[in-house]
């Protein structure tokens, strides 16, 4: 009984070894299906990594874009106030001269204190020549860019 036992053990304990073997076996294939999966995991968050980089470099681009155009109207709109500014001035400058005239036809002549009796024997010609040499002498700004509108 003895060595019936003995073989029983060492079939038994075959048994058990390959029992071990095929539980070790599976775990085994099942770890390299569990790391294949992981594997495909992190290559798909990698591949959907690489297209949101792409989707935002074209964002960026698309964004740059748009600064760019909208640094460029704000230079061109900076430049046209500018030059409105410049024609504002000289509008105002005029205006100015011209009131000046202005105020100095609405003056009166007093044609007896200033020049005596002699003025009235012209009949008041005199007065209407001195009047016609104030406006000649009088400047008249005129500018380049003036008639651009």
């Amino acid at each position: 009984m003895a060595s019936s036992s003995g073989t029983m053990t060492s079939s038994g304990g075959s048994e058990l070894q390959e029992e071990m073997d095929q539980r070790k076996k599976r775990r085994m294939i099942s770890n390299r299906e569990s790391a294949r999966r992981s594997r495909m995991r992190k290559q798909k968050h990698l591949n959907d990594l690489m297209t949101q980089l792409s989707q935002l470099r074209s964002e960026i681009n698309s964004v740059m874009s748009s600064i760019s155009m909208t640094t460029q109207h704000y230079m061109s709109v900076e430049a046209e106030n500018s030059v409105l500014r410049a024609q504002a001035a000289e509008l105002g400058h005029r205006l100015e001269s011209l009131n000046e005239i202005v105020a100095v036809m609405e003056r009166p002549v007093e044609i007896g204190s200033a020049f005596g009796d002699e003025l009235t024997e012209f009949g008041g010609e005199f007065v209407n020549d001195s009047l016609s040499y104030l406006y000649s002498c009088q400047p008249i700004l005129a500018s380049a860019d003036m008639n651009m509108y």
